[in-house]
């Protein structure tokens, strides 16, 4: 059956819904139509630009009824960088919308009945993040450019600020790169595999106000280091710490296997509630950290501590999570698959003088099940997976170890519909599930959900 619309058709449509990469959602007579700009319980006149056997894609020609939270997006670089997919919609029509959006999957994809609170969002939902990557290359003058790619490319959107990003990184990536041709560094180019400087990184401690940036190289010989120190010392006179990162292959990764100090600090120091932490140029480590607070402390509100619990913390990265549970649990033990990121969980408890942690390398799934055989069992689990979700061999262990409660943090609203279901199917019961707005103006909202066991009949 062909679809009810062809390439060049101009409709009227109703705008539904927005899809996770912040498309609106019409449709023709069942037909669904992506449509770039266009916000829910919008009426609009599109063009159609290309149709497949199941869906479509338009763009907008006018909108001829806006949304009542349609907003002039106040980033001039809004409608071609792809670092945001929402500033056109109000904060307060962005946060009904991701609470909708979490309702809406745990019923279709999960038949998940808890309540979805509100979305806990931001009082001041700009300049959040204390990390920026910023790729580096040049245009057809020879000039260098430096920003961040256009949707779904890697055709990089020259610009002198982010609104998300601090003020800290605005200052180096409109200076630094004015600054390229006198220091005498050449932009990389992705297509030739030539120049020198490849990413521009830059760490902010909001607690401390520490700066950490991070010159990514095509190689380690760098003999305009010290001129580059320099102009950075002078852009951002905070800065404590300036680092080059080495990545010498044909890849889309930012960084390579090799760091080398330039000057100051190996790392830089910020706090989450009360817990601080050391981070190096490649520790990961939440890009919002006035929102990794609120959520923090909402799985800690989840696993309902009084002291003399034993937690596992499954996928502890550089043990956040596990110090927050930390300070009202017996003990707390952390698994990772990244080596790396096990020594800093280690070196950040020692910082913070915890004795009552132990972490681990290696896979969750093979790890947890090793512990309770040697008896290491747990009253509470913690899960923060990456976006695919547990591991079905770790569903299935928790399922045989039956913790008492569990706490699930996620990023992704599907996989965790599909893990809360085969968790309540297996003998669990979902109390509440609490969204979190960690990336504002972006599709994407964090989860923190509760999950008891249920007593057997």
């Amino acid at each position: 059956m062909s679809a009810p619309v062809k390439k060049n058709d101009r409709l009227t449509v109703y705008i539904e819904d927005l899809t996770h990469d912040g498309n609106g959602v019409a449709k023709v007579d069942g037909y669904p139509l992506f449509i770039q700009g266009a916000l829910p319980n919008e009426t609009a006149e599109v063009h159609v630009l290309k149709t497949l056997k199941n869906y479509g894609f338009a763009k907008v020609v006018e909108i001829l009824k806006p949304s009542p939270d349609r907003v002039e997006a106040p980033c001039e670089y809004f409608k071609q960088c792809g670092g945001c997919q929402l500033q056109h919609l109000s904060y307060e029509g962005q946060l009904k919308w991701k609470e909708n959006m979490v309702r809406n999957v745990m019923q279709r994809i999960g038949k998940i009945d808890a309540p979805v609170l509100p979305v806990k969002g931001m009082e001041e939902p700009w300049q959040y993040r204390n990390k920026a990557q910023i790729p580096f290359s040049s245009n057809e003058a020879g000039q260098a450019i430096a920003g961040f790619y256009k949707t779904k490319s890697h055709s990089i959107v020259d610009m002198e600020r982010c609104l998300i990003q601090t003020g800290e990184a605005d200052a180096i990536l409109a200076g630094l790169k004015k600054e390229l041709a006198t220091i005498g560094i050449q932009p990389y180019n992705e297509q030739t595999h030539e120049g020198m400087l490849r990413h521009l990184v830059i760490r902010k401690a909001r607690a401390t106000g520490e700066v950490m940036v991070v010159l990514v190289t095509k190689k380690k010989k760098f003999p305009q280091k010290e001129a580059a120190v320099g102009t950075i010392q002078k852009l951002v006179p905070n800065v404590t710490s300036i680092m080059q990162n080495v990545n010498s292959d044909k890849t889309n990764v930012i960084f390579g296997d090799e760091t080398v100090n330039l000057w100051g600090k190996d790392v830089i120091i910020d706090t989450i509630g009360d817990v601080r932490f050391e981070i190096s140029a490649r520790s990961f480590y939440q890009v919002n950290p006035e929102q990794t607070e609120v959520l923090y402390k909402q799985a800690l509100d989840y696993a309902d501590l009084q002291g003399d619990e034993r937690v596992i913390d499954a996928y502890c990265g550089i043990g956040t999570i596990s110090l927050f549970l930390a300070q009202k649990a017996k003990a707390v033990m952390g698994v990772e698959i990244v080596p790396q990121a096990i020594e800093d969980a280690k070196r950040n408890a020692a910082l913070n003088g915890f004795t009552n942690t132990y972490f681990e390398a290696g896979p969750a799934e093979e790890v947890i099940p090793r512990w309770y055989k040697e008896g290491k069992e747990a009253d509470v689990l913690v899960v923060d997976p990456p976006r695919k979700g547990c591991d079905d061999a770790l569903l299935t262990t928790i399922l045989e170890q039956r913790p008492k409660r569990v706490v699930y943090v996620s990023c992704n609203p599907a996989t965790l519909a599909r893990d809360l279901r085969i968790l309540e199917d297996g003998g669990y019961q979902t109390q509440e599930i609490q969204p979190v707005d960690m990336f504002p103006h972006s599709t994407h909202v964090e989860v923190v959900t509760e999950l008891t066991l249920k007593e057997r009949s």
